[in-house]
């Protein structure tokens, strides 16, 4: 059977987890590792995606984001790309270092979100490599030693997290570390790793009660969530797919044209330093659509606009909440050209 193309949007959690090939590990020493988390933390930040959670293993990695600015596919790709290419040269290796594609579930945030960040973070205790919650406590290779304020990384989701808890920080951390310690007795938990009937449903006992009252839930093994979830999630999936396919034989050039003829801002303005409320209305929308809508790269962005990619990267977050937004893409899919 074909794969299934992934689905993803805008601020959609996933549990991404990444295996070595035939289960070889992916990282042989703490340079390594610092190296992954490092290239992982400049990529979560450029993209605005979120890290709740994380835990590097031996020859796995889990991952708990949301989405931002780019694609997950195209995060991961560059995350992933890049990592092998170093190892392979560090360690005098060729060939693929990960097993196939990375699998990733998106995941409905409740009442997942807070079950998975204890699942990730209780990897390392669970499979053996750390022996008490005091040893997690300090270890620095998952997020959890980073929301018990031990180790410090700024790329990590810490402030949302703790504030699932309690307002105050202290008593958030004591909370977290409270509920995560629960985690232990609970053992494996197969029902989070992944998607379909089985694990949202809640298990076979669930799944067999609902066959014997004949009440139909809808499934997909790409999402971890309730029924209504799941449909609503495949609804928005084909409403963007066709979408983008109508968006498709749009350039940067179409977009730019339209945004500065709505906004009535002379095109030739982007390209110069001035900075009119109106030419930085017209850059932000052009960031974001481009990068969200179009799907086109950073650096193709900023060539466009003659800007970074980090200033491109800052303007698409500004332009998320610009009420024009919507009728920006309307106009590209209407072929409305004018004002």
């Amino acid at each position: 059977m074909p794969r299934k193309t992934r689905i993803d949007a805008p601020g959609a959690i996933h549990h991404v987890i990444v295996r070595g090939i035939e289960r070889s590990p992916i990282f042989k020493d703490d340079r390594d590792r610092n190296q992954f988390i490092n290239r992982l933390g400049a990529l979560l930040q450029e993209t605005s995606t979120a890290c709740y959670a994380w835990a590097l293993m031996g020859n796995h990695v889990h991952l708990l984001l949301r989405s931002g600015l780019s694609p997950l596919s195209l995060l991961m790709r560059r995350l992933l790309t890049g990592y092998a290419q170093y190892f392979n040269r560090r360690h005098s290796r060729s060939g693929h270092l990960f097993q196939n594609r990375y699998k990733s579930f998106l995941c409905e945030e409740e009442p997942y979100l807070l079950e998975l960040i204890r699942y990730i973070h209780l990897n390392p205790v669970r499979v053996g490599i750390i022996k008490s919650m005091d040893e997690l406590a300090k270890f620095p290779w998952s997020g959890h030693s980073a929301l018990l304020g031990k180790h410090k990384r700024e790329w990590q989701e810490t402030g949302f997290v703790l504030h699932l808890f309690h307002e105050k920080q202290t008593a958030a951390r004591n909370a977290y570390a409270s509920f995560v310690q629960k985690g232990i007795v609970i053992g494996r938990r197969p029902d989070l790793i992944g998607g379909g009937l089985v694990r949202s449903a809640g298990g076979w006992v669930a799944v067999q009660s609902l066959r014997r009252t004949k009440e139909r839930f809808a499934s997909d093994e790409r999402i971890l969530g309730s029924s209504d979830f799941v449909t609503a999630v495949l609804k928005q999936a084909n409403e963007q797919y066709e979408k983008k396919q109508l968006l498709h034989t749009f350039d940067i050039g179409t977009l730019i044209t339209v945004v500065c003829g709505h906004l009535h801002v002379d095109r030739a303005l982007l390209l110069s330093p001035v900075k009119q409320r109106q030419v930085s209305r017209a850059r932000s929308l052009i960031s974001h659509i481009a990068f969200t809508t179009l799907r086109l790269k950073g650096v193709d962005i900023a060539r466009s606009l003659g800007l970074s990619p980090a200033a491109v990267t800052k303007l698409a977050a500004r332009g998320r909440s610009d009420p024009l937004r919507e009728e920006i893409e309307r106009k590209l899919l209407e072929g409305d050209m004018i004002a």
